[in-house]
């Protein structure tokens, strides 16, 4: 497997734990329909979360947030579309974007940005 899908791996196993240990409820890992996936579908006080995770181990190329453009926005609004169609209980829905940078003898940093929007 390629490094770079190991990290990105790692840092979506590193998602789960940390937005379970602040008060998430993960529904979906890697949810799919077609050609679209959201990386972690999640609920918090009523509010249905869809989250895209960024993983880097260097920034060299600046920051993980840095790679998520206008596209995989879209991809991620059209992602949610069919899954509030298939599960329409939800009234509150969010975009976030959880960035994630484990630099070699370094802390682990996470970066949550919420409520993403074009």
């Amino acid at each position: 497997m390629a490094e770079h899908h190991q990290t990105g791996i790692s840092g979506e196993a590193m998602a789960v734990h940390y937005f379970m240990e602040n008060g998430y409820r993960i529904l979906h890992q890697n949810w799919r329909y077609e050609h679209w996936e959201v990386d972690i579908i999640a609920e918090k006080q009523n509010i249905l979360h869809f989250i895209e995770v960024k993983t880097r181990r260097t920034k060299k190329y600046g920051f993980p947030e840095d790679n998520v453009d206008k596209k995989k926005i879209r991809n991620l609004i059209n992602a949610a579309s069919e899954y509030l169609y298939q599960d329409q209980q939800w009234q509150r829905i969010q975009f976030d974007i959880l960035s994630i940078t484990m630099m070699k003898n370094e802390p682990v940093e996470y970066f949550l940005i919420e409520d993403v929007y074009l």
